[in-house]
């Protein structure tokens, strides 16, 4: 399975996504910048990779930014994460890494004696990296245990953008649950959305897939509502970037029309959502920040202008599912309906209060 990052000897490793699936390259990063601009340039991409990667950033920055003290490295690096928070706005997960590891090295600053030295805050915030790496591939495999039990033996299933292996630390969240089910035997297929105007869904959700085996049909994003209105498809799983407190679902463009769609035929539509991307703070959809890219991403594929010379374009790389589309979102903590995500702020989740959906449901899209 291909995996987006790695931490090798002080420097960080990331996959060039953009070069995929014809060629594997890795760009080594040895100063935050670096990895600053991998970020921007969707060399990376994917809520929870960005994050890890963001983590990891701030751990190189930490590496040459000047100070005497733990105390002075805390606010030496207020450039560095200011730096990687205004990469990408929309996906909340590298300010949820960035605080994390603001956290972690406030706690080395702050320790009995007059707080610890350079050299401990740096190991720290690269143990910090490292941990937030390893937690989200176990918090993926979760996802995926859940996931896989509203797949059935023979499903279609119809997923957007690329939410796998690749934009994660590993095994991905939307595919999680189609690996986990995959893995338990049952047979599937899966329709890929191209995903316009990157591509993510052509060229790494269908390498995934491939890679590991599973039965898929490419389509063009136009063509999902009539393989819906045929009865073609089971259910549909997608990935998030940021998710309301209310429910509401910022994912990749796109996302919106393939919801309408399911709810109009009845089909589950479902959220993969590490809590990570939960953007408690934010009440409705309506206030996530929606990034716009090079217009020059519509106007051209694989390097070749499609567009006449001087005509508008508008790119918009994400938009939002209103809560009321979305049959459950699939956490670590188990699957819920949009209405109950706000029972998980502040880690007051109580299993046996909450109407979480039980072993083997099938959600209705109504």
């Amino acid at each position: 399975m291909l995996k987006a990052i790695e931490q090798k000897k002080g420097k960080v490793r990331i996959l060039d996504q953009s070069r995929l699936p014809h060629e594997i390259f890795w760009i080594e990063c040895r100063r935050w910048q670096d990895v600053a601009k991998c970020i921007k340039e969707l060399k990376i991409r994917g809520a929870p990779a960005i994050g890890i990667a963001a983590a990891m950033g701030v751990a190189l920055g930490a590496q040459t930014a000047k100070a005497g003290s733990a105390r002075e490295l805390y606010n030496a690096l207020r450039p560095v994460l200011e730096g990687l928070l205004a990469t990408r706005p929309t996906a909340v997960n590298i300010k949820w890494a960035a605080d994390r590891m603001k956290a972690r090295l406030a706690a080395v600053a702050s320790a009995p004696g007059g707080g610890g030295s350079v050299s401990e805050a740096r190991e720290a915030l690269w143990r910090e990296a490292e941990l937030i790496h390893e937690e989200d591939i176990r918090i993926n495999r979760t996802i995926g245990q859940w996931g896989a039990q509203f797949i059935r033996d023979g499903d279609v299933v119809l997923t957007h953008c690329n939410a796998g292996a690749l934009a994660t630390g590993g095994y991905g969240t939307a595919t999680a649950a189609i690996f986990a089910a995959n893995e338990q035997g049952k047979r599937i297929h899966v329709i890929v959305d191209e995903t316009r105007p990157v591509l993510q869904g052509a060229r790494l959700t269908a390498l995934e897939m491939k890679e590991a085996g599973i039965p898929m049909t490419l389509i063009t994003d136009n063509s999902a509502g009539a393989l819906l209105r045929k009865g073609e498809i089971n259910l549909a799983i997608v990935g998030t970037d940021r998710t309301a407190r209310n429910g509401d679902v910022a994912n990749k463009i796109g996302t919106y029309p393939v919801a309408v769609l399911c709810k109009e035929n009845r089909v589950p539509f479902y959220v993969a959502a590490p809590l990570s991307s939960i953007d408690f703070s934010m009440p409705s959809g309506d206030m996530i920040p929606i990034e716009e890219r090079d217009p020059e991403e519509v106007a051209s594929v694989a390097g070749r202008r499609i567009a006449p010379r001087g005509v508008n374009v508008r790119n918009m790389a994400f938009d939002v599912t209103p809560a009321r589309y979305v049959t459950a979102i699939i956490t670590e903590l188990g699957a819920f309906r949009p209405g109950e995500i706000k029972k998980l702020a502040g880690g007051r989740y109580r299993p046996e209060r909450a109407k979480y959906f039980l072993p083997g449901a099938r959600c209705s899209s109504r």
